[in-house]
């Protein structure tokens, strides 16, 4: 379970965040909407502990976060929380095997595991036959589906995802859209995704919509 109470964000005079309580079950897709500059973003940041709330608590796995610092904040983010963002930053010089390893290394499990795991990821997500591609040699939607199995490679309490489809064409953003929803009831997996598409907003079990830093029903 994930449990945001209370989040307040300013940056010098903007108030950007102004009171965000919200809590999302295990298993479940939640879809954040909003115009540009609702402060969408800004909340995914803060329940990914990169960035810190002026006041609030945030809760993921029976862990608050915000007490954390340091090493110990930097691997409860790698261990818990995976990150899919819109343009999918992938190393270039690497294969799709190898940015899906990362995270497990940096996380010190034994290298064998990791790549084990992101070979077993790749298949799930029908990259078998590229994960020793690298990501100028695959396609947008490809890339795409290598930067979600990265976030899983750590089997994370969370997956958070911002503007996921939104650099995807149509047929890319529909298949990304099913991806998450076979990856929820496969791994039990939750999802906190921040999105301006209807049909992706529209497919999760929970919709909330911010509108200057608040949540308005």
């Amino acid at each position: 379970m994930i449990q945001v109470e209370n989040i307040h964000k300013s940056f010098g005079q903007l108030h950007v965040l102004k009171g965000i309580t919200l809590t999302v079950e295990k298993g479940k897709i939640l879809s954040i909407v909003g115009r540009s500059g609702a402060g969408k973003t800004t909340l995914l940041q803060v329940i990914g502990t990169l960035l810190r709330p002026d006041k609030g608590r945030v809760v993921i796995d029976g862990v608050d976060v915000l007490q954390l610092s340091g090493s110990k904040l930097a691997s409860f983010r790698n261990q818990k929380i995976g990150f899919v963002f819109q343009f999918h930053h992938l190393l270039p010089e690497f294969t799709a095997l190898e940015n899906v390893s990362i995270p497990g290394f940096l996380a010190r499990r034994k290298e064998s595991e990791v790549i084990a795991r992101a070979k077993e990821l790749l298949d799930i997500l029908g990259l078998a036959d590229r994960m020793d591609h690298k990501p100028s040699e695959l396609s947008g939607g490809e890339q795409q589906r290598v930067a979600v199995a990265r976030a899983f490679i750590n089997n994370p309490a969370v997956i958070l995802a911002d503007e996921p489809s939104g650099n995807l064409d149509t047929t890319n953003k529909q298949e990304l859209h099913k991806l998450f929803l076979r990856l929820r009831d496969q791994f039990d997996q939750t999802f906190i995704i921040v999105t301006h598409d209807e049909q992706l907003a529209g497919l999760a079990d929970q919709i909330i919509h911010i509108k200057d830093g608040e949540i308005i029903q």
